[in-house]
């Protein structure tokens, strides 16, 4: 009994080994078809499957990352998650099949310089699509802090708004409020003149002043006849000034009136579209340390998951799969320069029978063009 409990326990795990095993076979054959090579040539070179694996796998997680940075980026535009899923994954593929070719079109070289020289603009490339990749993550990342700062930004455009209405019709309100005060100091100076006089007459009056003999009857008349004229004068300048001061305050009334309807008109407008995001990001980076060694950061992190697949075949030796397919491109180039060659003789058997120079044209040109080639 005991042998047969441990028979069939063995041929379990024999069982799920081989299918764990099989599994594993098919997930390192889809991380081939990521890194582009030609499959039945890496399986003659079985030393070099594991690094052409990881290139793939790199390749696969960067599709992955692009797809959900997009899908998130394009959530915030069009606010609906079928569109966003569906446009992310195209941008995810897009940039898989971008990596895939980057990679899989490099060549290796006895020449390091000329490795990298050849390898420098796909560098560039991969550092731009890097960063794209990483800006809408980053906004994720860092959404509560974004949401703080919309608000704020939402408060200060509205204040903005506020101000432009308020500007509009500050020149006149200043017009108006100069013209008021104008005339209210008009009134305080005709004022100040009637007390003076007033004084002047009480003091002759009283012998206190002027002549200062007590009740100088035709000086202290002629004062005082000075005093009410002012006095009559200052009325009707009150009269008139109040009224023209009613009516410019009544033109300011109306003029808050049309700056609170203005002001009133005006919605508070939600900000979260990516622009305004990617401006709350840039304004949140710039007020906290943290927050932007954060930001470059993830930046670093992702040129380096982009780039990672370059700098791997640009470090990495020339290996026996790069030799098979030098050999195999070779055979290709020969083959392609045999046939030339044997169609340019063909040619020149057909044209023995031209003309002596009309054979020379073609022989030059047919040498010349496969020297070209």
């Amino acid at each position: 009994m005991f042998l047969a409990h441990t028979l069939i326990r063995t041929l379990y795990y024999f069982i799920n080994s081989r299918v764990v095993v099989a599994d594993m076979e098919r997930i390192r054959h889809f991380f081939w078809l990521c890194s582009g090579v030609h499959i039945p040539m890496l399986k003659k070179c079985e030393v070099e499957s594991s690094k052409y694996a990881g290139i793939g796998a790199t390749i696969f997680f960067t599709g992955i990352f692009a797809a959900l940075a997009a899908s998130y980026a394009l959530y915030t535009v069009f606010d609906n998650v079928w569109i966003a899923a569906l446009s992310g994954l195209i941008w995810g593929l897009m940039i898989f099949n971008l990596d895939r070719y980057i990679v899989s079109s490099m060549r290796k070289d006895r020449n390091s310089w000329r490795e990298f020289r050849t390898a420098l603009p796909r560098i560039v490339l991969a550092v731009l699509i890097s960063i794209v990749i990483a800006r809408p993550l980053e906004m994720k990342i860092f959404d509560k802090e974004i949401q703080s700062e919309l608000i704020i930004m939402e408060q200060q455009t509205y204040t903005a708004q506020e101000n432009e209405i308020k500007i509009r019709f500050q020149a006149d309100q200043q017009k108006l409020r100069d013209e008021i005060a104008t005339l209210k100091n008009e009134i305080e100076l005709k004022t100040v003149k009637r007390d003076e006089l007033d004084r002047i007459a009480q003091e002759e009056a009283d012998g206190t002043g002027g002549t200062r003999k007590r009740n100088a009857g035709p000086i202290y008349k002629i004062k005082k006849a000075d005093a009410d004229r002012v006095n009559l004068e200052l009325q009707e300048l009150i009269k008139t000034n109040d009224f023209l001061i009613q009516q410019k305050q009544e033109t300011l009334s109306r003029i808050d009136s049309a700056i609170a309807g203005g002001v009133g008109s005006l919605s508070r407008q939600k900000l979260d579209g990516p622009a305004s995001r990617m401006e709350a990001l840039s304004r949140v980076t710039a007020k906290s340390d943290a927050i932007w060694w954060a930001h470059w950061f993830i930046v670093l992190l992702f040129i380096a998951v982009e780039t990672a697949p370059v700098f791997v075949k640009l470090i990495s030796g020339q290996g026996p799969y790069d030799q098979l397919l030098r050999t195999e491109e070779h055979g290709f180039e020969a083959k392609r320069i045999e046939d030339m060659a044997i169609l340019n003789a063909d040619i020149k058997k057909r044209t023995e029978t031209l003309p002596k120079t009309e054979t020379a044209f073609v022989t030059d040109r047919l040498d010349v063009r496969l020297n070209e080639s």
